[in-house]
C-alpha cells in the first residue's frame, strides 16, 4: 500500500484494493473536519460569555466560511492538474495550526482570526473529499456509497454535539478547538501512505491575478454582509459602498477569467443549464440550511432552557435524518440512473421542515423539536448529495474538482451570505419584542435592560450572575428576575420565527427551482473513459 504511492501516475483515479484505504481516509477526514463545525457551535454561547465577544459574534462563523469560499476554488483547481494529495496535506496542516491557536485565543479577536486561519485549511477539507470520492467511483455507483458517507458526516454531527457540550460544561471550551489536533494528524499519515502522487500531463501557470481578483471581490462584499444591520445600517453609504466595489471587481474578474489560459473559475462551465441551476440551487440550500439550523442552538438553550451538552444530544436526530435521507436517495440514484423526480420530492420535504420549525412557540416541547427538526434534515440529506453527483457526471472526469470545488464554492457563499444576515434578523426582532414585553417594574431599571442581547443570557453562569443581581433586592427582585427571563424567551422565539420565515422563502425557492434541473443519465465506468466528446456536456447537457 504504501509503496503504492511512490509511483506518480497520469490522473487522480484510484483502483484496485488502494481505493478501501484512500476510502477510509478520506471518511476521516470528512469526520473531523464537521465534527469540528458541531463541537464549536454548541460553545459558542459560553465563548461569547467568556470573552466578552458579543460585537464580535457573526465573525466566528464568517471569518471561517470566508477563507475555505475563497480557497475551494483554488485547491479544486490545482488538484485537477496535480493531484489531491499536496493540497490535502496543506489544508490538514492549515486547520490544526489554526485549531491550537483558537484554543490559545485570549480576546475575540484572536478568535476570529484564528478561525480564518482554520478556513483557509477547511477549504482544502471542503474540496478534497468530494473530489476523491470521484476519484474513486463513478457517478452511478456514488449513489450506492452516499450511505457510508453520509453516516459519517451524521456521526459525527451526533457525536461533535454531545461532546462540544460536554467538553464546554465540564472543561473549558477551549478543547473544542484542541481536539482537531490528533484527528488532523492521523488523517496527514494516512493521506501521506495512501493517495496517489500525479504527475502534471502539461505545466500549468496558476492564475494568481484572477485569485487576487477574486478576493479582493469577495471581501468587501462579505465583509459588507457581516456589518449591515450591525456596525452600519443596511443603507449607510459604508456598505453601499462596499457592495459596489465588491461587485464592480467581480465584474472584473469575470471578464479576466474570460482570457485567462487557465482560470481559477472556468467562465464556461456557466453555459451549462445544469450547473447553474445547481449554482441557484446551491444558495438557496446554504440560506434554508443556515437559516434553520445555525440559530437553533440559541432557541434550545434559551427558550427550552437545556445546557449546552443536552442541546447538542436534542441536534442528533436531525444527523440521522440526514443519513437515512442520504441512504435512500442514493439507493435510488443507483437503481433508477436518475434523479429529477427525486430532487422533486427533496425540495418538497425542506419546504414542509421549514414550516414546523416556523410554528414552533415559547409552550413547544421538545420533542416537537426533534420532529421538525428530523423532517428538515430528511430534505436536505437527500438533496444535497444529488446535487453534488448530478454535476460531477455532466462533465468530464478530468474536468471534477473545478466543478465540484467551483459548485461548493457558491454554495458556501450562500452559508457566509446567511450568517450575518440571520444574525441581525435574530436580534433586531429580539429587541423589537423586548421592548413591546418587558415588564413596567423591568422598564425602570433603565436601558441596560431595554439593550440586552439574546446570547447574553444563554448560559447557567450568565442566568446565575444575573439572578444574584437580582436577589439583593429580596423577594420583589426574584419576582422581577423570573418575568425577565420570561420576557427574554418570548422575546428570543419572536427572534428566531423571523429566521425561520426567511428560511421558508428560500425553501420555496428551492423547491421550485428543483423543476429547472435537467436529467442526464448516470454514467458507470465510461466516466473515467471520456475525453474529447465530454466536453460536449460542459455546454449544455440533454434533457431526458
Amino acid at each position: 500500500m504504501a509503496g503504492s504511492t511512490k509511483v506518480s501516475q497520469a490522473t487522480n483515479q484510484i483502483t484496485g484494493n488502494r481505493k478501501w484505504w484512500v476510502l477510509a481516509t478520506v471518511l476521516l477526514t470528512m469526520f473531523f473536519s464537521s465534527m469540528d463545525q458541531t463541537v464549536v457551535s454548541t460553545a459558542i454561547p459560553t465563548i461569547i460569555n467568556d470573552l466578552n465577544g458579543l460585537s464580535l459574534y457573526a465573525w466566528l462563523a464568517s471569518a471561517y466560511m470566508m477563507a475555505s469560499a475563497i480557497t475551494v476554488p483554488i485547491y479544486g483547481k490545482l488538484s485537477d492538474v496535480y493531484g489531491r494529495k499536496p493540497f490535502y496535506i496543506f489544508g490538514l496542516i492549515m486547520f490544526g495550526v489554526g485549531s491550537a491557536i483558537c484554543g490559545q485565543a485570549h480576546t475575540m479577536m484572536e478568535l476570529v482570526i484564528a478561525r480564518g486561519v482554520q478556513g483557509i485549511g477547511a477549504g482544502a477539507m471542503m474540496s478534497m473529499p468530494r473530489a476523491t470520492i470521484g476519484d474513486i467511483f463513478s457517478p452511478k455507483e456514488r449513489g450506492r456509497w452516499m450511505g457510508i458517507i453520509g453516516a459519517v458526516f451524521g456521526l459525527s454531527s451526533i457525536i461533535g454535539p454531545a461532546l462540544g457540550g460536554w467538553i464546554t460544561d465540564d472543561f473549558s471550551w477551549r478543547w473544542v478547538f484542541y481536539i482537531n489536533l490528533p484527528f488532523a494528524l492521523l488523517a496527514i499519515l494516512g493521506v501521506i501512505f495512501t493517495l496517489p502522487r500525479v504527475r502534471a500531463g502539461a505545466a500549468v501557470k496558476l492564475d494568481w491575478f484572477g485569485c487576487v481578483l477574486l478576493i479582493i471581490g469577495l471581501f468587501p462584499i462579505l465583509l459588507g454582509f457581516t456589518w449591515a444591520g450591525s456596525k452600519y445600517t443596511w443603507g449607510s453609504w459604508q456598505i453601499i459602498s462596499l457592495f459596489a466595489f465588491g461587485i464592480i471587481m467581480l465584474l472584473v474578474f469575470y471578464f479576466w477569467e474570460r482570457f485567462a489560459s487557465d482560470p481559477i473559475i472556468t467562465p464556461s462551465l456557466f453555459k451549462s443549464r445544469l450547473f447553474t441551476t445547481s449554482l441557484i440551487l446551491g444558495v438557496f440550500i446554504g440560506m434554508t440550511m443556515f437559516g434553520s439550523l445555525m440559530f437553533l442552538p440559541i432557541f434550545i438553550q434559551g427558550v427550552i432552557g437545556l445546557n449546552a451538552q443536552n442541546s447538542g444530544f436534542l441536534l442528533s436526530p436531525m444527523m440521522i435524518a440526514f443519513i437515512v435521507g442520504s441512504v435512500l436517495s442514493g439507493q435510488i440514484m443507483t437503481r433508477t440512473g436518475r434523479y429529477l423526480r427525486l430532487a422533486n420530492v427533496c425540495g418538497i420535504i425542506i419546504v414542509v421542515g421549514v414550516i414546523l420549525l416556523s410554528l414552533m412557540t415559547i409552550n413547544t416541547h421538545f420533542w416537537n423539536v426533534i420532529i421538525n427538526m428530523v423532517v428538515l434534515g430528511l430534505g436536505i440529506g437527500s438533496l444535497m448529495p444529488l446535487m453534488n453527483v448530478a454535476v460531477s457526471n455532466a462533465f468530464p472526469y478530468k474536468m471534477m474538482g473545478t466543478v465540484n470545488s467551483t459548485q461548493q464554492f457558491v454554495q458556501s457563499l450562500g452559508g457566509v451570505i446567511a450568517s450575518p444576515i440571520f444574525a441581525s434578523l435574530l436580534t433586531n426582532g429580539f429587541q423589537h419584542k423586548l421592548t413591546s414585553v418587558m415588564p413596567a417594574g423591568l422598564k425602570q431599571m433603565g436601558a441596560k435592560l431595554a439593550n440586552i442581547s439574546p446570547q447574553e443570557l444563554l448560559t447557567a453562569q450568565a442566568q446565575n450572575a444575573m439572578k444574584k443581581q437580582f436577589s439583593g433586592m429580596g423577594a420583589k427582585g426574584l419576582t422581577l428576575y423570573n418575568q425577565l427571563i420570561h420576557a427574554v424567551k418570548v422575546s428570543l422565539t419572536a427572534g428566531v420565527h423571523h429566521l425561520f420565515i426567511v428560511a421558508l422563502v428560500f425553501a420555496c425557492l428551492t423547491f421550485i427551482g428543483t423543476f429547472f434541473l435537467p436529467e442526464v443519465n448516470l454514467k458507470g465506468k465510461e466516466y473515467y473513459e471520456e475525453k474529447k466528446d465530454g466536453g460536449d456536456q460542459a455546454r449544455e447537457p440533454s434533457i431526458s
